[in-house]
This record gives structure tokens, C-alpha cells and sequence, in this order.
């Protein structure tokens, strides 16, 4: 499933490629993703221009000239690629002024393409309850200490909790607590200041290193274009039964929340 890292890198190929032109015609098919396709919406968009391209958590928002924005999440297995039309997975098809279509495809269909018409992104129902980004100011140790006391829940699932911060998905919580050599079930409220800060740190580098390397392409997520390069450093996630690339025990995984977890005994005692 794409993460922050792999969704801000298809905001970048947006913001590149995707600025100043112009949306000829809309095509969709008539399946259902996660929710509906707005059809009709879609078609009005002919004639407009895309001006910028955001990402808010894990969604995608395409910026058009005339206020409206292109509300995409990419779910399990969606993607965005300039390219002809016809696979059989395609679902919205924007024909430009020049060049191939943009394609939203999505074997899966977990993901999402709304419209949203001016002033409508704030009371969206997908937006308005996210908590802060984490590589912005407002996620620091002071932040995280807060939303720790007096929760026992397991900082992973504190991690991955879009209220309290959004985009860290499952494979870069395993990888910063790795880093950080925090167990994923210490309850929340046990974390002592200097551990949060570590872990703070680690969330925000681990996330960076990921986006300049286009993220991790894994699993049925297989990306646009060369795909990320992230996998290469994974430590800890996928990794059951390896030996530690630290102290050589091997990586033991778990289940939390129903996803699986990842971890090494030894350099994240609890």
C-alpha cells in the first residue's frame, strides 16, 4: 500500500508534468472505488487547468484554475501515469492539450477520485479530522509527549493513527522504532522525553530518506515509472526470520492492529 513517501513522490512527477495543461476530456469507466465515481463532475472538468499539485496525508489534491481540485488517494494498488488508455484496470482518463492522457488505474479498487468545487476541501469529510504532518514544525518531541500521556496503547499504533499523525503507514513506523530501538508494543505512555525526541527524529529521516529514494515498491503496490528504491534499506519490515543487520538475532514480527509487525528482539528490548 502507497505510503507518504510513495504519494509525495507522485505529487512531485505531478507538480513537474502536470502543471499548465489543460484537461481536453474526461472518460471513466463504470465501476464503483472506494466510493462512486463522480461521473458527471469529472466531464465538467473539460476545459480547465491544472495549476498545482498537494498532498495532504496520503491524499493527492490537483489544483485547477478554476478553484476546483482533483481529490485522488491511491488506496492498495492505484496509480497515476501519463500514458495510453485501455488496460483493463483504468478507471478515470484525462485526455490533455498535449501529449498521453493522464490514467488513474487501480486493480484493486480501494482508492478515490472526488471532485471538490471551491470552498469544499475544508469541511471534506477525508480531510478534516487528519492530525499534523510529520515532517512539518508543528510534529516534535513536545507534540508526540502530549498525545502519549495516559494512553496505554503501542506506540506503533499511536504512530500510525491519522489523527495523531498522518502518513506514517505501517513500514516506516516498523523501520523508526528500529531506529530508535523502541519496541512497537511499549505502551504509549511509558515512553520516557529523550526516547520520544529519538523517535521523532527517526520518523522525520526515515521519511526523508524514503521520498529521495521514491519510496518502497513492494507487495501489490507497484508503483509509477522505475519504481522506489527504499526496499534496498529496509532493517526490519519483510524481514522475519533474517538476521538483524545490527546484532545479528533474528527479526521477529508480530500482529497489531491486523497488520503485521516487525521487529528485532534484541536492539528494541521492551
Amino acid at each position: 500500500m502507497p505510503e507518504l513517501p510513495e504519494v509525495e513522490t507522485v505529487r512531485r512527477a505531478m507538480q513537474r508534468h502536470l502543471n499548465g495543461r489543460r484537461i481536453a476530456s474526461v472518460r471513466t469507466s463504470d465501476k464503483d472505488l472506494r466510493a462512486p465515481l463522480p461521473a458527471a463532475q469529472l466531464r465538467r472538468l473539460a476545459g480547465d487547468l491544472f495549476t498545482g499539485a498537494r498532498r495532504r496525508a496520503k491524499y493527492l489534491l490537483l489544483d485547477l484554475e478554476s478553484g476546483r481540485a482533483l481529490l485522488v488517494h491511491l488506496g492498495m494498488t492505484g496509480n497515476l501515469v501519463f500514458r495510453s488508455p485501455g488496460e483493463k484496470h483504468d478507471h478515470v482518463i484525462l485526455e490533455l492539450d498535449q501529449g498521453p492522457p493522464l490514467v488513474f488505474s487501480d486493480p484493486r479498487r480501494f482508492g478515490l477520485v472526488l471532485v471538490l468545487d471551491p470552498g469544499e476541501e475544508a469541511g471534506c469529510p477525508y480531510l478534516s479530522e487528519l492530525g499534523p504532518e510529520p515532517l512539518k514544525a508543528g510534529f516534535d518531541a513536545a507534540y508526540l509527549s502530549a498525545q502519549c500521556q495516559c494512553r496505554h496503547r503501542p506506540i506503533k499504533a499511536l504512530l500510525m493513527d491519522n489523527q495523531v499523525v498522518v502518513g506514517v503507514g505501517n513500514i516506516y513506523a516498523s523501520e523508526s522504532l528500529f531506529r530508535a530501538g523502541i519496541h512497537p508494543l511499549t505502551p504509549a505512555e511509558e515512553l520516557m522525553p529523550d526516547q520520544l525526541k529519538v523517535l521523532v527524529r527517526e520518523v522525520k529521516g526515515i521519511l526523508r530518506e524514503a521520498i529521495r529514494r521514491g519510496g518502497t515498491t513492494i507487495s501489490d503496490y507497484l508503483g509509477s515509472g522505475q519504481g522506489g528504491r527504499f526496499q534496498q534499506r529496509l532493517a526490519v519490515y519483510g524481514r522475519a526470520g533474517e538476521n538483524c543487520l545490527v546484532c545479528e538475532r533474528p527479526v521477529e514480527s508480530t500482529v497489531l492492529g491486523g497488520r503485521s509487525t516487525f521487529y528485532c528482539p534484541r536492539c528494541q528490548e521492551k
